[in-house]
């Protein structure tokens, strides 16, 4: 990599209005940081008290969502192969904050993951929390030790519609991209 190269991806983040960017493995340790971090530039941007605490409940339920459901990365040659890694973005523009997150995923999980996405994104405000409570008195938690609120959370909780690529890595890979806009 060149050193202009850092300055094309500074140039480029700023453009992007990209407020905190990370990738890496997740970690509880790492949550509180990056909860830190963004309380610090809400306040610098003066995001009012309401929005602040969605976009601390979605990043909260994305980070638990690449915790529980992050996959080795499939990739060949990397520095550590052992190591989970995933990405998570945010980005203030139009005062809205959009939340970004990408990792692994086998491709056998596209459709189950498919279908929850495009369920959530058909549901009003009202059939969201219905769900939400639905799933919850069913008190059903799978073999990953969730319940399965998560997606059903963010959109909740972002009021906004879900977008999502699945972009094909290789025969067995796919990458999952999840934006999420809070405003």
């Amino acid at each position: 990599m060149a050193l202009t190269d850092v300055y094309n991806y500074y140039r480029r983040m700023e453009d992007e209005q990209v407020i905190l960017s990370f990738k890496g493995e997740f970690s509880a340790e790492l949550l509180t940081s990056i909860l830190h971090i963004m309380e610090s530039k809400m306040i610098e941007l003066s995001i009012p008290m309401q929005m602040k605490k969605r976009v601390f409940n979605v990043l909260v339920e994305c980070f638990q969502n690449l915790y529980h459901h992050i996959e080795t990365s499939p990739m060949e040659g990397t520095l550590d192969p052992s190591k989970d890694s995933a990405l998570v973005m945010v980005k203030y523009i139009d005062r809205k904050i959009m939340v970004l997150t990408g990792n692994y995923i086998p491709k056998g999980s596209i459709d189950d993951l498919k279908r929850k996405l495009v369920m959530v994104n058909e549901l009003d405000e009202k059939e969201l929390r219905e769900l939400y409570q639905q799933r919850l008195l069913n008190n059903s938690v799978s073999h990953k030790g969730t319940a399965g609120l998560g997606i059903i959370d963010i959109a909740r909780k972002s009021k906004n519609e879900l977008g999502y690529e699945f972009i094909e890595v290789n025969d067995d890979y796919s990458f999952f991209c999840l934006s999420i806009v809070i405003e």
